[in-house]
Protein backbone atom coordinates (compact mmCIF):
# COMPACT_ATOMS: atom_id res chain seq x y z
CA UNK A 1 0.00 0.00 0.00
CA UNK A 2 1.54 3.32 -0.54
CA UNK A 3 2.10 6.23 1.60
CA UNK A 4 0.52 8.80 -0.75
CA UNK A 5 -2.69 11.23 -0.27
CA UNK A 6 -4.77 10.59 -2.51
CA UNK A 7 -6.11 14.32 -2.58
CA UNK A 8 -2.86 16.17 -3.00
CA UNK A 9 -0.10 13.59 -3.59
CA UNK A 10 2.41 14.52 -0.63
CA UNK A 11 4.06 10.92 -0.16
CA UNK A 12 7.39 10.60 1.62
CA UNK A 13 10.25 13.21 2.09
CA UNK A 14 13.92 11.71 2.43
CA UNK A 15 16.58 13.17 3.77
CA UNK A 16 19.61 12.81 6.58
CA UNK A 17 18.97 12.25 10.20
CA UNK A 18 22.00 13.45 11.75
CA UNK A 19 23.80 12.06 15.15
CA UNK A 20 24.95 14.15 17.79
CA UNK A 21 28.67 13.16 16.48
CA UNK A 22 27.40 14.52 12.80
CA UNK A 23 27.36 11.27 11.11
CA UNK A 24 25.02 11.19 8.56
CA UNK A 25 22.12 7.95 7.76
CA UNK A 26 19.20 8.32 5.63
CA UNK A 27 15.81 8.40 6.58
CA UNK A 28 12.02 9.14 5.54
CA UNK A 29 9.69 11.42 6.70
CA UNK A 30 5.91 9.75 6.21
CA UNK A 31 3.11 11.96 5.63
CA UNK A 32 -0.03 11.60 8.44
CA UNK A 33 -2.54 9.55 6.42
CA UNK A 34 -5.88 8.65 7.45
CA UNK A 35 -8.54 6.31 6.47
CA UNK A 36 -11.37 8.21 5.62
CA UNK A 37 -14.88 7.65 4.09
CA UNK A 38 -14.97 10.77 1.72
CA UNK A 39 -18.41 11.72 0.08
CA UNK A 40 -17.31 11.90 -4.19
CA UNK A 41 -21.33 13.32 -4.72
CA UNK A 42 -23.84 11.96 -7.03
CA UNK A 43 -24.45 9.77 -4.10
CA UNK A 44 -21.04 8.03 -4.07
CA UNK A 45 -18.75 7.28 -1.52
CA UNK A 46 -15.80 5.49 -0.93
CA UNK A 47 -12.84 5.24 1.81
CA UNK A 48 -9.82 7.00 0.64
CA UNK A 49 -6.72 7.63 2.10
CA UNK A 50 -5.61 11.32 3.18
CA UNK A 51 -3.78 13.04 5.28
CA UNK A 52 -4.26 15.49 8.11
CA UNK A 53 -3.11 18.12 6.23
CA UNK A 54 -6.11 17.95 3.71
CA UNK A 55 -8.26 16.86 6.40
CA UNK A 56 -7.62 19.81 8.32
CA UNK A 57 -8.27 22.36 5.95
CA UNK A 58 -11.38 20.79 4.46
CA UNK A 59 -10.14 20.02 1.42
CA UNK A 60 -12.57 16.70 1.38
CA UNK A 61 -16.23 16.56 2.43
CA UNK A 62 -16.29 13.63 5.01
CA UNK A 63 -19.26 11.03 4.44
CA UNK A 64 -21.77 10.70 7.53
Amino acid sequence: MSKVCDCCGRGPATGNAVSHSHRKTRRRWLPNLHSVRVDLGVGETRKLRICSRCLRSNKVKRAL
